[in-house]
């Protein structure tokens, strides 16, 4: 069975504004199999956003987690993510989950893996087979101009789509 390779996931937070942008491409091989897959949703009431990348079964699963876990404990995005990645170090099933969430509030900004590792982030990470070089880019138009979230995660996944071969130009965005 050939890998399926797909998304490119970014988040950027400058000017008490959060966005997340995904493309839409799915590769299976040499084929883009589907061009438009919704990795980027809200998630508990909208005051939390996630994308995904990796396979779309392990990502919804722990985006689902995470939304049970936010409402446990009243919308703490923090303390459930900690929550989250301890469920995945004391239980073998949850440690073979193979995707990577970002996940944002109005104060964090979270990555999250399938086999237990939280990060925190600034102003910007991402995720997923073009995930390096929407970074560089990102990182490169917060440091040299004035654009602002949103504007600079277009920007960059332009850059991103037109270097990576399992990225393309079909994007979602969600900001808060």
């Amino acid at each position: 069975m050939e890998q399926l390779r797909a998304t490119t996931i970014l988040a950027v937070k400058r000017g008490g504004k959060t966005v997340i942008i995904g493309d839409g491409q799915v590769t299976m091989g040499e084929s883009v199999i589907k061009g438009n897959a919704r990795k980027v949703r809200r998630i508990y009431d909208g005051k939390v956003i996630v994308g995904f990348a990796g396979g779309a079964s392990d990502s919804i699963t722990l985006c689902d987690r995470l939304e049970k876990i936010l409402e446990k404990h009243g919308g703490n995005l923090l303390r459930s993510a900690v929550e989250l990645v301890n469920n995945f170090r004391e239980d073998k099933y949850h440690r073979q989950l193979e995707a990577v969430i970002i996940a944002a509030d109005k104060d964090h900004l979270l990555q999250l893996s399938g086999v237990g590792d939280i990060t925190e982030f600034d102003n910007v990470c991402a995720t997923g087979s073009g995930g390096n070089y929407a970074l560089a880019a990102a990182n490169a138009l917060l440091r040299n101009t004035d654009m602002d979230a949103a504007t600079i995660c277009h920007k960059a996944m332009e850059i991103a789509s037109e270097m990576c071969i399992y990225t393309n130009s079909n994007y979602i965005v969600e900001e808060l």
